[in-house]
């Protein structure tokens, strides 16, 4: 804190041989000034003779203050003469700092007390540098980490370094392959990315970088020997000053940051280099965050290739659509699946598959695809329905999972314009059959679950769908979605067969669209289990014509025929 002086004497004026401060005060550690009503200086103290220069030889009056003391020497009303407590001025005289204290004086003459506070003032702008430097490290976190795209921060990284580090800036990430990604940025100037074969080893300490190595010293860099590829385009230089330090990430280093100044700007100092490596540490930290998402979410999306549903369409002659919805709509895969396996031939059945796994989301999925996988492995099988649900109830149980499955098989062939079925249920929901008329009928198909007993049996249905006529499985999330007027009361089978029998002759798309439609507008944004749907459809286009038979429309003679053959 400055010591406020003690005011001078106001009984009398000075005399001059006194020096207007006393003779006393000559020796005072502290520049003390006497200055008149125009600003002239008539007496100082030692102190102020070695601070101030002596234009006239043997020094004395010949002396000017400042221009800061003497624009608040001026500045001072006749009224201040009386308060005894003006208000100081502050400023600097030959790189020192000073807080100059007035004592007005009768006569007009004022007494400047300079107290020096250069450290005070040193400390006050390196705490604001520190502050400033807080704050740039904090809004580039904040850019940093506000997305995982690997791209996006390399380039906020490069952007923000330019901005608030040097003139231009450089990214060098890991080498992919034989390249290294390279991401530009000039200090107002545009971003560019590019990947290119570069030899680190041509710039001092890039290669130790890569490697995750302390830095060099920026002094160390010779700016002569910087390639044209460590330099942005259209750089104004020349190149005065460089520092690379690396970006460190989690295990491994995230690259490396080439910062540049221009040649007409002072070079970095010691402490720009201690602030450019804290930035490299949270840009590391952000990239590598980015890189690791990156790459989970390629493994995620091969892995969840395998799990989505199977894009469907007509094979040999039998036309197919499915559609699925997951419990959570931020959720792709869960419980319920459908799989569709092309006969290699028209004279061979496609085998379909509608399952529903015990419980939802990411752990169903697993055994979904799990299920999918051996089913698949056991399509040399599939001939035998029975066979088939036998298999996979002891690889389940073998495979120690607490879940379990409900699973519709279907054997489908296009034969004579017409699509004969082979339908088993192993503890689903059984399968519905619009017919052309808009009846709606029931397939005689029940059975046991899979996965939770060591034997299953289970019986299989024949059907034959005519020309317009459709087979459809589904699992219990549309019956069972709770909605209504009072959002409690479940969608029905009762309701899934009234709105069937207005899907009469719809192609199998418009079928499966239509029931999740109704099943959508019945939740009312409610929660719902995972539904499936997957339509099996005779299309309307196929070869055979339809017929009156026994005065029921919506079959034909050769229907009716294999319906006999079945009953017998």
């Amino acid at each position: 804190m400055p010591v406020t002086p003690p005011p001078a004497s106001r009984s009398s004026a000075p005399a001059r041989g006194d020096c207007g401060v006393g003779a006393s005060w000559r020796g005072a550690p502290c520049p003390i000034l006497v200055m008149d009503r125009d600003g002239g200086v008539v007496d100082l103290n030692d102190a102020a003779r070695t601070l101030l220069p002596d234009p006239a030889p043997g020094g004395g009056a010949g002396r000017t203050a400042p221009h800061w003391l003497l624009d608040a020497h001026r500045g001072l009303t006749p009224g201040d003469a009386g308060t005894g407590d003006p208000a100081p001025a502050a400023g600097t005289i030959a790189d020192r700092a000073f807080r100059a204290h007035p004592t007005p004086r009768p006569g007009g003459e004022v007494v400047w007390w300079l107290l020096e506070d250069t450290d005070l003032r040193l400390t006050e702008r390196a705490l604001d540098s520190a502050r400033e430097r807080a704050s740039i490290l904090s809004a580039a976190s904040s850019a940093l980490l506000s997305s995982l795209n690997l791209d996006r921060c390399l380039e906020v990284t490069a952007r923000l370094a330019a901005e608030h580090l040097a003139d231009a800036a450089v990214v060098v990430a890991p080498a992919q392959g034989r390249r290294h990604p390279l991401t530009y940025a000039e200090k107002g100037g545009p971003l560019s990315q590019t990947k290119r074969e570069i030899d680190p080893e041509v710039v001092p300490g890039l290669t130790e970088a890569l490697q995750g190595f302390p830095p060099v010293p920026a002094r160390w860099i010779s700016p002569d020997g910087i390639p044209d590829w460590a330099v942005p385009p259209g750089f104004a230089g020349p190149i005065g000053s460089v520092i690379v330090t690396p970006l460190p990430g989690h295990g491994i280093p995230a690259g490396a940051l080439v910062l540049l100044r221009s040649g007409s700007h002072r070079a970095f100092d010691e402490g720009e280099e201690v602030f450019a490596r804290l930035f490299s540490s949270r840009a590391g930290a952000a990239l590598s965050a980015a890189r690791l998402y990156t790459e989970q979410a390629a493994i995620t999306g091969a892995l969840m290739r395998d799990l989505l549903p199977p894009t469907l369409r007509q094979v040999h002659g039998v036309g197919y659509a499915g559609r699925y919805r997951a419990a959570r709509d931020h959720e792709r895969v869960g419980g319920d699946f459908y799989d569709v396996h092309p006969g290699a031939d028209p004279s061979q059945e496609s085998f379909v598959v509608l399952g529903d796994v015990a419980g939802k989301g990411l752990e169903a999925a697993v055994l979904t695809g799990k299920i999918r996988s051996i089913l698949q492995a056991l399509l040399p099988l599939s001939g035998d329905h029975q066979q088939v649900l036998g298999l996979l109830n002891g690889a389940l149980l073998n495979s120690h999972s607490a879940r379990f499955a409900t699973l519709t098989l279907a054997s489908a062939r296009f034969r004579a314009g017409l699509v004969h079925l082979r339908l088993t249920s192993a503890g689903h929901l059984p399968p519905l059959i619009v017919r052309r008329d808009g009846q709606v009928e029931e397939a005689q198909t029940r059975g046991q679950l899979v996965g939770a007993m060591p034997d299953v049996q289970a019986s299989t249905a024949r059907v034959v769908l005519a020309p317009g006529e459709s087979c459809l499985l589904y699992t219990d999330g549309i019956t069972e979605a709770r909605g209504g007027p009072l959002g409690d009361e479940m969608y029905g089978e009762h309701r899934l067969r009234a709105a069937l029998r207005d899907c009469a002759r719809m192609p199998p798309e418009a079928l499966v669209e239509r029931v999740h439609m109704l099943a959508d507008q019945w939740l009312g944004g409610r929660n719902h289990d995972d539904m499936a749907t997957l339509a099996l459809t005779n299309p309307t286009g196929n070869r055979g014509r339809l017929q009156l038979v026994g005065g029921r429309p919506g079959r034909t003679a050769a229907t009716e025929g294999a319906n006999r053959e079945n009953d017998a």
